[in-house]
Order: C-alpha cells, then structure tokens, then sequence
C-alpha cells in the first residue's frame, strides 16, 4: 500500500515494506518510478543508493523479514528519504577504514546527502536523508570535486591559486578520470558504459546546457 499527498510545491509518499532482500530492489524501482512522476529524475541515482543503504541497514541490524515503511518527501530544493523501522537502537558512525559495514555505509550516505539523521519515535526510530535539487545539488557537486582533487595529489593545489590553480585542478582531474577507468576495467565493467552513465546524469541535471 502507498499513499501519496501534494500540496504547495511539496509531495509525499509512503510505502510499508517487509525488510527482506528482495524488497530492497521493489523499493529502488518504486523510488525512481515516484521522481519520474514528480519531475526530478535526475536525483534517482543518489536516491536509490540512499534507499538501499536504509533498507539493508535495517535488514543487517533490526532483523529480516521485520515491517518498515519508506517516506519520500520532494519539496522545491531537496528530497527527504525516511525509513522508519521498530528499533530505538541508534545507528553509529565508525572510524573510517573499519570492518563495520554499517559504518562504511552511513560514510557513504555522508558524501551523497546534504543532511541526515536520526530521530526517535514512539514505535521506534526513522532514520533520514536529505539530497540537494537544483542549485545547491550542483554546489554541493563542485565542493565534493575540489576536496576530491586537492586530496589527489597533495600540497599541489593548497598554495596557488587563480588561473595557475585551476590549471592544477584541471590536471588533476584528467588523471583522476584516467585512473578511475582503470580501476572500472579492472573490475569487470566497461569504462565507456561508465563514462555514458556519468554523462548522462551531468546533463539531467538542472542548468546544464544540453
């Protein structure tokens, strides 16, 4: 069962589900089968690997087979993924670089999300995440790609700046592309699908010229 509220710019939907495996995937299609609807297909991708994140954590740490409900929520510049489950146990951010798989999950939402948390409730808890629309989505990518190239390769960026800076970035980023098709082609996949899909999402994207 699902139920659906519009009004002012804002929409909701809810969806109970049996927190099993393969509700996990009925779950990612019913999401971006709801953005479509709504007009924001550009935010699926981030949007189902919010929802599998929430959905295998309550799965891994609740317990299999137990009743859990999904809430999207769209308003004008961001969405909000709920997953309310029966459980007031709160979940914990570990260390970077830990064996604790929900740990590494909750990072990753981290580098995704504009904002999360968690709150308590009288049947349990929901666990949230919110995912920038528009231009703020936008902003949020561009910070994400600096702190990813300035890391890259260290001291190079950190002392320069203007055009000489940029140049650095934009080297960067021609080899940080370089050794992530490396990495797609040692795995298995295909780095031209890959670099597909990444077009793809860039121009779905609110702003970008096509």
């Amino acid at each position: 069962m699902s139920g659906n509220e519009v009004r002012k710019r804002q929409a909701r939907t809810v969806v109970p589900f049996r927190a099993v495996p393969d509700e996990v995937r009925l779950l990612r299609q019913a999401a971006k089968a709801q953005l479509r609807q709504w007009g924001v297909p550009h935010a699926a991708a981030d949007t189902e690997l919010v929802v599998t994140e929430l959905a295998t954590n309550v799965i891994k740490h609740v317990g299999e087979g137990t009743s859990a409900t999904l809430v999207l929520e769209w308003g004008t510049e961001r969405l909000r993924v709920e997953v309310h489950d029966k459980s007031h146990s709160m979940p914990s951010v570990s260390p970077a670089g830990c064996d604790d798989e929900c740990g590494r999950g909750l990072h990753l939402l981290a580098v995704v999300t504009a904002d999360r948390g968690t709150v308590l409730t009288a049947a349990g808890k929901s666990v949230w995440c919110e995912i920038a629309l528009g231009p703020e989505q936008a902003c949020q990518r561009m910070e994400r790609a600096v702190a990813a190239l300035e890391g890259y390769r260290p001291g190079g960026t950190t002392t320069r700046q203007g055009r000489l800076r940029d140049a650095v970035l934009k080297e960067s980023a021609v080899e940080l592309i370089a050794d992530l098709l490396h990495w797609t082609a040692s795995c298995g996949f295909d780095p031209d699908d890959i670099l597909d899909q990444a077009q793809s999402h860039y121009e779905a994207e609110p702003g970008v010229a096509a």
